[in-house]
C-alpha cells in the first residue's frame, strides 16, 4: 500500500503542471489536463537535452511551469465532464490492476532500461538514452517523451524504475476510464453512451484477453498511446471550437506523435470521415504529425523496413506470415481473420457496422462507419495495404487494425437497435454466445483470429449501408441512449466475467532474471554509463537493472538501423561467447563483462 501511495504521489507531481495549465486556459476535461500535462513533459524534457542537464532541470521546469500557471489561472475554475462514478470505477480496476501487473519482461526491459537511465545519468542527451553506446536513436523513441515522464514519476515517488514500469498502470487506469468516457461523450453527446464506450472498450482491451490484457502494461509507450493518448485525442478533436481548443489539440497530437510516431499517423486516418465538419481540427492534428515526421525522416531513412529491400520484406512477410494473405512480395494483405481477434466485441462491431448506416447523418455515425471502412479499405486492398507498409514498415502497418473503432461502432449500433427492454436479454445471450465462440485470439502471430465472414460482412455491408445512406437522404433513426448503454452491459458482461475468471498475473515472474547478487554488484562496481559485455539475453536485463550501455540485444529488441547494426552485434557476440576472443570487447569499447553470472573488469 505505501508503494501504491508514493506511486499516486509521483504521478500527480507529474500531472500538476498539465493541471495548472488546463485551469489557466480555462479548460473543463481530463483529456486536456492530460495533453498539457504531457507538452510540459516535452518541454522539460527538451531542455534537459538542449543544454545536457540531469533530471533535475526537468523538475526545475515543471515547477515553474506549475507556478506561473497557477498564477495566470487564478481565480479560475474548471469542471471535468466526467463524473466522480468514473474516477471511483478506474480507481478500484487500478487496485485490482496492481495483482496482476507480473514481472517486467519483453519489451518493457527495454523501455525500463530507459527509463532507468533518465533518472541516473547526467549531461543528458537525445542519444543518452540508447542502449549502445555508439549506436543510433531509435526512430519509434528518438524523442524520449513517455519514458522522461515515467522517469519524473520514478523521482517524484522515489520508486525504483522497475517498479514504476511494473505498477504504473495501476495509477493510469483511472484516467483511462475517464478518458475513454469523455471520448464516448464527445463523439456522441451523450454521457450515457459515453458508458457504453467505456464498457466495450474495458471489454475489448483488459477484460477479453484476461489476465487485466492490455491495462496491466499500460505503462509501455505503444499501450499508453493507444489506451490514454488516442481517447484523449479523439474527445478533443470533437469538442475543439475555439483557440483552447484547438492548442490542446495540437499538443496531444504532437505528444502521440513522439511518443509512438506511427499511432499519430493512423488516428487521422479514421478521423478522415468526419474531417468535412471538423477540417479545422483535422488540420491542427496533422500540422504536428508531420512536423515530428519530417523531424524523424533522416531516422526513418536510415531504417531497413523502411522502402524495404525485396531480401528485407521477404523476412518481414516470412515474420509476420500468419497475419497475412500473400500472392506475392508486392502482392499481400492483411486477413480478414486480424479484425475479430480481439473477442466478442470485435465480432459483434463488424457484423452490426451496417446498422450504423441508420443514422449516417449523425456526425458519430460518419466516424464510427466512415472510420472503420477507411481502415479496413488500407489493410484489406493488396496495392494500398503494400505501400502503407512499405512507408511504415509492416510490423507497423498491421497495427493500422487496432484503429477501427470498434467501442464505438457497438454502442452506436446499441442505441439504435435497443428499443424495448426485451434487447437486454437479447444482449445477454449474443454476448453469451460470440463469447463461448470466439473468446479472441491474443497471443504473439495469429493462430486462430476471429470470423473473416465477420470482417466481409462489415465491408460489403458497411458499403451498402454507406451508399444507400447517401443516396436515399433519410432523416437518421434516433438513439435510445440509456437503453444502449444497458444493452451494451449486458453484452459484455460474459467477457467481464471471463476476464475477472482469469485475474492472474502474466507472466509472474522473469525466468531469465539476473541474480540479486548481480544486480547490486552492477548498481555498486560498474560506473554509470560503462559499457558491459555479456551474452544477449543477459545483456538486455543488465541495461534494464543499471545505468550501462551493452555491446548487443536480441535483435527483434533493437531498431534495424545502419548505426545499430543489430545482426552484425549479435554475431559478435556469440562469438566472443564461444571464444571469449578479447578483440570484440576492444571493438566495442566494453570495460566490463559477465560470464557465467559472473561480473568482472576487462583489462
Amino acid at each position: 500500500m505505501i508503494e501504491y501511495l508514493r506511486l499516486a504521489f509521483g504521478t500527480f507531481c507529474v500531472l500538476l503542471p498539465g493541471i495548472a495549465v488546463s485551469r489557466a486556459l480555462r479548460t473543463r476535461s481530463a483529456s486536456a489536463m492530460f495533453a498539457w500535462s504531457l507538452a510540459c513533459v516535452f518541454v522539460a524534457w527538451a531542455a534537459v537535452f538542449t543544454l545536457h542537464r540531469s533530471i533535475h532541470l526537468a523538475v526545475a521546469v515543471l515547477a515553474v511551469i506549475t507556478v506561473g500557471a497557477l498564477v495566470a489561472g487564478r481565480g479560475g475554475r474548471t469542471e471535468s465532464i466526467a463524473r466522480a462514478p468514473v474516477w471511483l470505477f478506474g480507481i478500484v480496476l487500478g487496485l485490482l490492476l496492481w495483482h496482476v501487473e507480473g514481472a517486467v519482461v519483453g519489451d518493457g526491459l527495454f523501455h525500463e532500461a530507459r527509463v532507468r537511465k533518465l533518472v541516473d545519468l547526467t549531461s543528458l542527451h537525445l542519444r543518452t538514452v540508447d542502449e549502445f553506446k555508439d549506436g543510433g536513436l531509435h526512430p519509434g523513441y528518438a524523442f524520449p517523451l513517455w519514458h522522461g515522464f515515467l522517469a519524473l514519476v520514478s523521482w517524484f515517488s522515489g520508486l525504483d524504475p522497475e517498479q514504476v514500469v511494473r505498477h504504473e498502470p495501476s495509477l493510469l487506469a483511472p484516467l483511462a476510464c475517464v478518458l475513454v468516457f469523455e471520448a464516448g461523450s464527445a463523439v456522441f453527446g451523450s454521457r450515457w453512451l459515453g458508458l457504453a464506450v467505456l464498457a466495450a472498450q474495458l471489454a475489448l482491451v483488459c477484460f477479453g484477453p484476461g489476465h487485466g490484457g492490455s491495462f496491466a502494461v499500460l505503462a509501455l509507450p505503444a499501450t499508453v498511446s493507444r489506451q490514454l493518448m488516442v481517447p484523449a485525442a479523439i474527445a478533443l478533436f470533437f469538442t475543439a471550437r475555439s483557440w483552447r481548443g484547438y492548442a490542446a489539440v495540437a499538443a496531444i497530437s504532437g505528444t502521440l506523435t513522439l511518443t509512438h510516431p506511427t499511432y499519430g499517423v493512423f488516428l487521422l486516418v479514421p478521423l478522415l470521415a468526419v474531417a468535412f465538419w471538423h477540417w479545422r481540427a483535422w488540420l491542427v492534428a496533422a500540422v504536428p504529425v508531420g512536423l515530428v515526421l519530417l523531424w524523424l525522416r533522416p531516422l526513418v531513412d536510415e531504417t531497413l523496413s523502411h522502402n524495404p529491400s525485396a531480401r528485407e520484406r521477404a523476412n518481414d512477410i516470412a515474420q509476420y506470415g500468419s497475419q497475412l494473405v500473400v500472392s506475392s512480395d508486392r502482392h499481400f494483405r492483411l486477413a480478414a481473420e486480424v479484425f475479430g481477434r480481439s473477442g466478442a466485441v470485435a465480432v459483434a462491431a463488424l457484423i452490426l457496422l451496417p446498422v450504423i448506416g441508420l443514422a449516417l447523418r449523425r456526425r458519430w455515425a460518419a466516424f464510427a462507419l466512415g472510420g472503420t471502412l477507411i481502415v479496413l479499405l488500407l489493410t484489406l486492398v493488396p496495392w494500398l495495404f503494400v505501400h502503407v507498409s512499405d512507408a511504415v514498415s509492416l510490423s507497423q502497418s498491421r497495427r493500422l487494425a487496432g484503429f477501427v473503432p470498434f467501442a464505438f461502432v457497438l454502442a452506436g449500433a446499441a442505441a439504435l437497435l435497443a428499443r424495448r427492454a426485451l434487447a437486454l436479454p437479447v444482449a445477454l445471450v449474443a454476448g453469451i454466445v460470440l463469447q463461448r465462440l470466439w473468446p479472441g485470439d491474443f497471443d504473439y502471430g495469429l493462430h486462430h483470429g476471429g470470423p473473416a465472414l465477420a470482417t466481409w460482412i462489415a465491408v460489403i455491408g458497411g458499403t451498402i449501408a454507406l451508399v444507400a445512406g447517401l443516396a436515399l437522404r433519410r432523416a437518421a433513426l434516433r438513439e435510445h441512449h440509456a437503453l444502449g448503454f444497458a444493452a451494451v452491459c449486458a453484452f459484455v458482461l460474459p467477457v467481464f466475467v471471463h476476464g475477472l475468471w482469469h485475474w492472474s498475473p502474466d507472466p509472474k515472474s522473469d525466468p531469465l532474471a539476473l541474480s540479486p547478487r548481480l544486480v547490486h554488484n552492477l548498481r555498486t562496481k560498474v560506473p554509470k554509463g560503462a559499457i558491459v559485455l555479456a551474452p544477449l539475453k543477459v545483456s538486455y536485463r543488465v541495461a534494464a537493472s543499471a545505468p550501462v550501455y551493452i555491446v548487443a540485444a536480441p535483435v527483434v529488441h533493437v531498431a534495424n538501423t545502419k548505426a545499430n547494426d543489430p545482426y552484425g552485434r549479435a554475431r559478435a557476440v556469440h562469438h566472443w561467447v564461444l571464444t571469449d576472443d578479447p578483440r570484440v570487447a576492444k571493438r566495442y569499447g566494453a570495460t566490463w563483462a559477465i560470464r557465467y553470472g559472473r561480473l568482472y573488469r576487462i583489462g
